[in-house]
């Protein structure tokens, strides 16, 4: 049975997004939120809404006994982290259930074991899927880092066991630079995760990443929804996703979604989840990590399935038997996403938060733009980057990058010191190697390094700049 309301633990467009789904299938919602998005467009449509702290994540959407509070305050039967934040908390997802609140994702164990990377690593080697050269346990010492290197040969990545959104890791070219990347990823570990635990594999250098979106119920059943490949990365953050994963051969795409599959079947994963791994040019299929949560990526999924992932998600989290058989999975046509981050490429990828004086987003057939901004918003410092999605849909690779160059040239946004990555994206959609789907995780290392100014504003005309933001209150019920 479906639940009556459930509380969002998170902010932005991923908010909205679930937000969205909850209200399709007739179940109320609650947002939590911070001083600093007290007027965000989450927070504008939520049926409750509690304030849980000020702007800082470490008061407010990382404070777990808040968001608890919230939940019992406002009788919410079940918590949708989202993604970042809470969203992989083995922790979190044990404190709702000790609260009697349904975490919508897998199991606190489950979650735990994923989370740990050499855990992780040594579970799916048990369940037959490939891993890339290097150490199935954590290595503590430099000596057995050395060791480890010199048998599996540079470049070697040095990863923390803990680590997760494209952070804890250090690339190694020789043994006489692993020393001191192995004490200084140790030591940015037990900051960012505190624990210092790190492992060493072979770092392949034209490699694309590619990931199988699964969805698993509590009965023991699974489907995959294909592939995706987010090889444009910048630091190991994506800028640009799609689905299916181009150029490769129906056998390398069949492995990937059967090993994905078998590999969360054999934990007990239940939910919405991503196996991610790394494609060599051999087409060598090499694991690296599993996800649990929804990721940000995930339109492009559901515009090639037709299946609206986060209404799974609920569906699984309240004991519903999983809905989708693998054989009534198909794919259609491509559709391909990039994210437009409040960045400036041409300082660095530096934070180029401000007031949005216009905002308006493109439109147009098969295309979709996941965004909680808005004209007048206030894009604060406090929080990830992300300020919009767009994702197109088209019969065909081509067609697909040309209805997002369209797109992203219709997207005006424009505001004091705000600059966006839209123009750098457009850069890769030129790219040669991207259109002919031969591109690997080096592409935007190779683009900066051929770099042009690309942060410029448009021209475009004028428009009035929206009211300024009201303060919200603490707790509101409007429906």
């Amino acid at each position: 049975m479906m639940f009556e309301k459930v509380l969002i633990a998170n902010r932005g467009e991923i908010a909205l997004r679930v937000l969205r789904a909850c209200r399709e299938l007739g179940v109320r919602t609650v947002v939590v939120h911070s001083s600093a998005d007290a007027d965000s467009l989450p927070v504008r449509m939520a049926d409750e809404t509690v304030r849980i702290g000020p702007a800082p994540s470490r008061q407010s959407y990382l404070n777990a006994a808040a968001i608890v509070e919230a939940a019992r305050q406002t009788g919410a039967q079940a918590v949708h982290p989202g993604y970042g934040f809470l969203s992989e908390d083995a922790d979190f997802a044990e404190i709702c259930a000790e609260n009697g609140l349904v975490f919508i994702g897998p199991p606190p164990q489950v979650m735990s074991a994923l989370a740990d990377k050499s855990t992780a690593r040594a579970l799916m080697s048990r369940a037959g899927l490939p891993l890339p050269p290097g150490s199935v346990r954590t290595l503590p010492t430099v000596a057995e880092a050395l060791e480890v290197a010199a048998e599996v040969g540079y470049p070697v990545i040095v990863k923390a066991a803990a680590g997760g959104g494209g952070r804890g890791m250090t690339v190694v070219r020789s043994a006489g630079a692993l020393p001191r990347a192995y004490a200084r990823t140790r030591a940015a570990a037990q900051v960012a995760f505190g624990d210092d635990r790190v492992y060493v594999e072979r770092y392949l250098t034209d490699a694309r990443h590619v990931e199988v979106q699964v969805l698993c119920d509590g009965h023991g059943n699974g489907v995959h929804l294909g592939t995706r490949d987010c090889s444009v990365q910048r630091r190991h953050q994506k800028l640009v996703e799609e689905a299916p994963a181009p150029g490769l051969s129906v056998a390398t795409l069949d492995t990937l979604a059967e090993n994905a599959l078998r590999g969360a079947l054999s934990v007990g994963f239940t939910g919405a989840g991503t196996v991610e791994f790394l494609v060599d040019e051999a087409e060598r299929c090499h694991f690296l990590e599993i996800n649990c949560r929804i990721q940000v990526e995930h339109p492009v999924t559901e515009m090639v399935t037709g299946v609206d992932l986060v209404h799974e998600q609920l569906h699984i989290a309240a004991g519903v038997p999983l809905r989708l058989r693998q054989e009534e999975i198909r794919l259609h046509g491509v559709s391909v996403e990039c994210r437009v981050n409040v960045e400036d490429p041409d300082r660095d990828f530096a934070p180029a938060p401000g007031r949005l004086e216009r905002f308006r987003p493109p439109g147009g057939p098969f295309t979709r733009v996941d965004t909680h901004g808005h004209p007048g918003y206030l894009v604060s410092p406090h929080y990830d980057s992300l300020l919009a999605k767009v994702a197109v849909w088209a019969p065909d690779r081509a067609s697909a990058l040309d209805r997002l160059e369209r797109a992203l040239g219709e997207f005006d946004i424009a505001g004091p010191g705000v600059r966006t990555t839209i123009p750098f994206v457009r850069r890769v959609l030129d790219d040669a190697a991207f259109r002919k789907a031969r591109h690997t995780t080096g592409l935007v290392d190779r683009l900066l390094a051929d770099r042009a100014p690309t942060g410029a504003p448009v021209p475009a005309p004028a428009a009035p700049a929206a009211a300024a933001n009201q303060p919200g209150t603490s707790v509101r019920r409007t429906r």
